[in-house]
Protein backbone atom coordinates (compact mmCIF):
# COMPACT_ATOMS: atom_id res chain seq x y z
CA UNK A 1 0.00 0.00 0.00
CA UNK A 2 1.10 3.60 -1.22
CA UNK A 3 0.90 6.08 2.20
CA UNK A 4 0.47 9.49 0.91
CA UNK A 5 2.81 11.84 2.66
CA UNK A 6 1.22 15.27 4.01
CA UNK A 7 1.62 18.85 2.71
CA UNK A 8 4.59 20.08 5.23
CA UNK A 9 3.32 23.37 6.21
CA UNK A 10 5.54 25.60 8.85
CA UNK A 11 4.45 25.26 12.49
CA UNK A 12 2.59 21.62 12.24
CA UNK A 13 3.60 18.64 13.80
CA UNK A 14 4.28 15.47 12.41
CA UNK A 15 5.18 12.02 13.29
CA UNK A 16 8.02 10.72 11.20
CA UNK A 17 8.95 7.19 10.88
CA UNK A 18 12.83 6.07 8.92
CA UNK A 19 12.99 2.79 8.48
CA UNK A 20 15.87 0.76 7.08
CA UNK A 21 15.87 -1.32 3.75
CA UNK A 22 14.73 -4.50 4.07
CA UNK A 23 14.56 -4.57 7.72
CA UNK A 24 17.81 -4.46 8.59
CA UNK A 25 19.74 -3.55 11.34
CA UNK A 26 21.01 0.56 11.20
CA UNK A 27 22.01 0.39 14.86
CA UNK A 28 24.42 -2.79 15.42
CA UNK A 29 26.39 -1.36 18.40
CA UNK A 30 26.16 1.54 21.14
CA UNK A 31 28.61 3.83 18.64
CA UNK A 32 25.57 3.68 16.04
CA UNK A 33 23.37 5.01 18.23
CA UNK A 34 25.52 7.75 19.68
CA UNK A 35 26.16 8.71 16.06
CA UNK A 36 22.21 8.51 15.14
CA UNK A 37 21.80 10.94 18.14
CA UNK A 38 24.38 13.01 16.75
CA UNK A 39 22.72 13.09 13.38
CA UNK A 40 19.10 14.39 14.50
CA UNK A 41 21.22 17.01 16.59
CA UNK A 42 23.66 18.29 13.81
CA UNK A 43 21.79 17.98 11.08
CA UNK A 44 19.34 19.89 12.07
CA UNK A 45 20.28 23.10 10.64
CA UNK A 46 19.77 25.34 7.58
CA UNK A 47 23.83 25.27 6.84
CA UNK A 48 25.95 22.83 5.35
CA UNK A 49 27.29 20.45 8.49
CA UNK A 50 30.59 18.99 8.56
CA UNK A 51 30.38 16.05 10.92
CA UNK A 52 34.88 16.47 11.83
CA UNK A 53 34.12 19.85 12.63
CA UNK A 54 31.48 19.62 14.54
CA UNK A 55 32.98 17.27 16.63
CA UNK A 56 35.71 19.09 17.15
CA UNK A 57 33.20 21.88 19.07
CA UNK A 58 31.47 19.43 21.09
CA UNK A 59 34.96 18.42 22.51
CA UNK A 60 35.45 22.10 23.19
CA UNK A 61 32.10 21.80 25.07
CA UNK A 62 32.85 18.50 27.14
CA UNK A 63 36.01 20.13 28.23
CA UNK A 64 34.54 23.53 29.23
CA UNK A 65 32.14 21.98 31.16
CA UNK A 66 33.86 19.70 33.17
CA UNK A 67 35.91 23.02 34.17
CA UNK A 68 39.14 22.17 32.22
CA UNK A 69 39.35 25.60 30.06
CA UNK A 70 38.91 29.29 31.06
CA UNK A 71 40.31 28.50 34.83
CA UNK A 72 37.84 27.08 36.99
CA UNK A 73 34.69 29.13 34.88
CA UNK A 74 32.64 26.95 32.42
CA UNK A 75 31.86 28.05 28.96
CA UNK A 76 29.56 27.15 26.72
CA UNK A 77 29.32 27.71 22.81
CA UNK A 78 26.14 29.11 21.98
CA UNK A 79 23.84 27.11 19.89
CA UNK A 80 23.73 29.46 16.66
CA UNK A 81 22.02 26.88 14.51
CA UNK A 82 18.53 27.98 12.37
CA UNK A 83 16.72 25.18 12.74
CA UNK A 84 14.81 23.22 10.21
CA UNK A 85 12.30 21.84 12.53
CA UNK A 86 11.53 21.33 16.58
CA UNK A 87 12.61 17.75 17.69
CA UNK A 88 9.54 17.22 19.89
CA UNK A 89 10.54 13.38 20.93
CA UNK A 90 12.49 10.02 19.43
CA UNK A 91 13.10 6.74 19.33
CA UNK A 92 15.85 4.55 17.74
CA UNK A 93 14.81 1.34 17.35
CA UNK A 94 17.40 -1.48 15.84
CA UNK A 95 15.87 -0.98 12.36
CA UNK A 96 13.82 2.32 12.39
CA UNK A 97 13.61 5.55 13.76
CA UNK A 98 10.73 7.65 15.75
CA UNK A 99 10.40 11.63 15.40
CA UNK A 100 7.75 13.93 16.63
CA UNK A 101 8.41 17.32 14.07
CA UNK A 102 7.24 20.48 14.07
CA UNK A 103 8.22 22.41 10.84
CA UNK A 104 9.74 25.97 11.03
CA UNK A 105 11.09 26.33 7.44
CA UNK A 106 9.99 25.34 4.10
CA UNK A 107 10.60 22.55 3.26
CA UNK A 108 12.21 21.60 6.74
CA UNK A 109 10.66 18.23 7.54
CA UNK A 110 11.83 16.91 3.85
CA UNK A 111 15.70 18.65 3.74
CA UNK A 112 16.26 17.83 7.68
CA UNK A 113 15.09 13.78 6.69
CA UNK A 114 17.26 13.97 3.52
CA UNK A 115 20.03 15.24 5.38
CA UNK A 116 20.04 12.72 8.29
CA UNK A 117 19.24 10.05 6.30
CA UNK A 118 22.79 10.93 3.63
CA UNK A 119 24.25 11.63 6.57
CA UNK A 120 24.30 8.59 8.30
CA UNK A 121 24.03 6.59 5.64
CA UNK A 122 27.65 7.48 4.56
CA UNK A 123 28.63 6.75 7.87
CA UNK A 124 26.79 3.42 8.24
CA UNK A 125 28.92 2.74 4.31
CA UNK A 126 31.82 3.49 5.60
CA UNK A 127 31.71 1.72 8.86
CA UNK A 128 30.71 -1.42 7.86
CA UNK A 129 32.34 -1.40 4.42
CA UNK A 130 29.22 -1.67 2.36
CA UNK A 131 27.29 -0.13 -0.22
CA UNK A 132 24.07 0.94 -1.61
CA UNK A 133 20.84 2.42 0.03
CA UNK A 134 20.56 1.72 4.09
CA UNK A 135 16.95 3.36 4.88
CA UNK A 136 14.18 3.12 2.50
CA UNK A 137 13.36 5.74 -0.11
CA UNK A 138 10.67 6.96 1.62
CA UNK A 139 9.87 8.05 5.03
CA UNK A 140 6.52 8.15 6.27
CA UNK A 141 4.73 10.80 8.07
CA UNK A 142 1.43 11.64 9.20
CA UNK A 143 0.20 15.35 10.75
CA UNK A 144 -0.70 15.27 14.29
CA UNK A 145 -4.66 17.04 14.21
CA UNK A 146 -4.87 17.29 17.88
CA UNK A 147 -3.93 17.49 21.74
CA UNK A 148 -5.53 13.59 21.86
CA UNK A 149 -3.53 12.44 18.86
CA UNK A 150 -0.40 14.11 19.93
CA UNK A 151 -0.62 11.94 23.48
CA UNK A 152 -1.38 9.05 21.65
CA UNK A 153 1.52 9.17 19.31
CA UNK A 154 3.69 10.14 22.30
CA UNK A 155 2.68 7.31 23.88
CA UNK A 156 3.33 5.27 20.70
CA UNK A 157 6.95 6.76 20.05
CA UNK A 158 8.15 6.07 23.85
CA UNK A 159 6.36 2.49 24.40
CA UNK A 160 8.07 1.28 21.20
CA UNK A 161 11.18 -0.34 22.83
CA UNK A 162 8.77 -2.82 24.51
CA UNK A 163 9.58 -4.90 21.75
CA UNK A 164 12.65 -5.72 22.85
CA UNK A 165 11.61 -7.28 25.36
CA UNK A 166 8.19 -8.88 25.14
CA UNK A 167 8.07 -9.32 21.12
CA UNK A 168 4.61 -10.67 20.93
CA UNK A 169 2.97 -7.67 22.87
CA UNK A 170 0.91 -6.16 20.17
CA UNK A 171 -0.96 -9.80 19.92
CA UNK A 172 -0.92 -10.94 23.53
CA UNK A 173 -0.77 -8.39 25.99
CA UNK A 174 2.11 -6.81 28.36
CA UNK A 175 2.61 -9.60 30.55
CA UNK A 176 4.88 -7.78 33.31
CA UNK A 177 3.74 -4.24 33.19
CA UNK A 178 6.33 -3.52 36.75
CA UNK A 179 9.44 -4.50 33.90
CA UNK A 180 7.84 -3.05 31.28
CA UNK A 181 7.40 0.41 32.96
CA UNK A 182 11.19 -0.06 34.48
CA UNK A 183 12.84 -0.86 31.04
CA UNK A 184 11.39 1.89 29.03
CA UNK A 185 12.70 4.39 32.16
CA UNK A 186 15.77 3.34 31.31
CA UNK A 187 16.19 2.54 27.58
CA UNK A 188 18.36 5.57 26.69
CA UNK A 189 17.98 5.72 22.89
CA UNK A 190 14.30 7.68 23.18
CA UNK A 191 13.53 11.22 24.37
CA UNK A 192 11.30 9.27 27.33
CA UNK A 193 13.93 9.47 30.33
CA UNK A 194 14.36 13.41 29.01
CA UNK A 195 10.66 13.80 29.94
CA UNK A 196 10.72 12.08 33.00
CA UNK A 197 13.10 14.21 34.15
CA UNK A 198 16.35 11.86 33.95
CA UNK A 199 18.83 13.67 31.78
CA UNK A 200 19.84 12.04 28.87
CA UNK A 201 20.02 13.95 25.62
CA UNK A 202 18.19 17.04 26.56
CA UNK A 203 20.48 19.52 23.97
CA UNK A 204 18.24 17.30 20.95
CA UNK A 205 14.56 18.22 21.87
CA UNK A 206 12.43 20.95 22.71
CA UNK A 207 10.35 19.61 25.52
CA UNK A 208 8.27 22.21 27.23
CA UNK A 209 5.25 22.28 24.44
CA UNK A 210 4.69 18.81 24.66
CA UNK A 211 5.52 18.48 28.28
CA UNK A 212 2.51 21.39 28.92
CA UNK A 213 0.23 18.87 26.75
CA UNK A 214 1.39 16.13 29.06
CA UNK A 215 1.25 17.27 32.37
CA UNK A 216 4.76 18.24 33.03
CA UNK A 217 7.01 15.07 33.89
CA UNK A 218 4.59 13.28 36.24
CA UNK A 219 2.06 13.72 33.95
CA UNK A 220 3.47 11.97 31.04
CA UNK A 221 4.97 9.38 33.77
CA UNK A 222 0.81 8.26 34.24
CA UNK A 223 0.07 8.08 30.76
CA UNK A 224 2.57 5.56 30.22
CA UNK A 225 2.30 3.92 32.98
CA UNK A 226 -1.60 3.83 33.25
CA UNK A 227 -1.45 2.57 29.58
CA UNK A 228 0.96 -0.16 30.56
CA UNK A 229 -1.15 -1.04 33.63
CA UNK A 230 -4.03 -1.62 31.50
CA UNK A 231 -2.80 -3.46 28.61
CA UNK A 232 -4.26 -1.18 25.99
CA UNK A 233 -2.95 -2.82 22.49
CA UNK A 234 -0.83 -0.50 20.80
CA UNK A 235 -2.88 -1.37 17.31
CA UNK A 236 -5.71 0.32 18.35
CA UNK A 237 -3.59 3.72 18.05
CA UNK A 238 -0.02 2.71 16.01
CA UNK A 239 -0.22 1.47 12.69
CA UNK A 240 -3.24 3.65 11.94
CA UNK A 241 -1.13 6.58 12.02
CA UNK A 242 0.67 5.41 9.36
CA UNK A 243 -2.28 4.75 7.15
Amino acid sequence: MVIKRPQFVNGEIYHVVLRAIDENLIFKDTDDYYRGIFSIYEFNTTKPVSIKEQRKIRTRIKKAARGLTSGNSVVFEKDEREKMVEILSFCFMPNHIHLLLKQLKNNGVTDFMRKVGTGYAGYFNRKYNRKGHVFQNRFLAVLIKDDNQLKIVFTYVHANPISLIEPNWKEVGIKESEKTIGFLENYKWSSYQDYIGKKNFPSVTERKFLSEIMDKEQGCKNFIENWIEYKKEIKDFGDAQLE
